[in-house]
């Protein structure tokens, strides 16, 4: 992988990994909904003008049905169900379950587009799963904390990036990076908004809230979504879903260091357990030998 993509694929683990860090602040005072309906107007605010200027947005002429579906699968949809998982979930723990996405993968490619599933990538499916029981199990078997909901929001949030990325490799790989990035915030913008403005706060959200959503919406999603799309151009989805490996190290970093979150053995041994799965699941460790 050239040196170039190399730092585009940190920056955007580190972008992804803060994300985390901002909706851990940002969506209790908004609201999952709102929250993320504005991420998604800011995001597409900064995006569309730039599609403009680069004169890309006439791709997006007779395809925005199958966009809007991207869009809903893989920002709408997922991105409320990340909001309501960091109200109960750490900003850590949130990016780690993150890290499943790869083994929703390969299973929904499995049944869809009847991609053949090795033995290798069998056991990393199990250890994957296992590892979310380890990590999550503690919390939920002591009942001091409501994690089971939390926690199956998120691996249905990572289900439909799954669903998402075989969707766009099926009928979307032909658009630009900045189109496939702008027509999937303007499509969750369209579905979420109406139903955030329902759900306004009743007292104004703090000013660490208000820079949450604009960062988010800004750095997070805009900037972010052009490198992961721009990495998919250059180096190729499997390389470019790489990134997954490097998000949770930066969700538990920052969330360690701005929010004061515990990194027990807990943590660690199903962080482990997730990765190696997923290592296995989409050939790293065959590719490495």
């Amino acid at each position: 992988m050239p040196t170039k993509s190399i730092i585009e694929l940190v920056t955007l683990a580190a972008l992804w990994g803060a994300s985390f860090l901002f909706m851990r602040i940002g969506s209790p005072e908004f609201g999952a909904i709102l929250f993320m309906a504005l991420r998604t107007l800011i995001a597409s605010l900064f995006l569309t003008p730039m599609m403009i200027m680069k004169k890309q947005h006439g791709q997006l002429s007779g395809r925005w049905l199958k966009i809007f579906i991207m869009g809903s699968l893989n920002t709408a949809i997922p991105f409320v169900l990340f909001g309501y998982a960091v109200l109960y979930l750490s900003a850590g723990v949130t990016s780690v379950l993150n890290g499943t996405t790869p083994i929703f993968g390969a299973i929904v490619a499995f049944f869809w587009l009847k991609d053949r599933i090795s033995l290798p990538a069998m056991i990393g499916l199990m250890l994957g799963f296992a590892g979310v029981y380890i990590l999550m199990s503690g919390k939920i078997s002591s009942g001091s904390e409501n994690v089971l909901l939390p926690t199956l929001a998120v691996l249905g949030a990572t289900f439909c990036y799954a669903i998402a990325a075989n969707f766009t490799k099926l009928y979307l790989n032909d658009l630009k990076p900045l189109v496939l990035a702008a027509g999937s915030q303007i499509s969750a913008t369209i579905l979420l908004l109406p139903i955030g403005l329902y759900y306004l706060p009743e007292t104004l959200p703090s000013t660490d809230a208000i820079l949450s959503v604009i960062a988010l919406g800004i750095f997070c999603t805009g900037i972010a979504y052009i490198l992961f799309f721009r990495l998919i151009t250059d180096v190729g989805p499997t390389k470019a879903i790489s990134v997954t490996y490097l998000i949770p190290m930066f969700g538990l970093l920052w969330g360690y260091l701005f929010l004061n979150e515990e990194i027990n053995t807990s943590i660690i041994a199903g962080s482990c357990c997730i990765l190696i799965g997923v290592g296995l699941t989409t050939g790293l460790f065959t590719r490495g030998r």
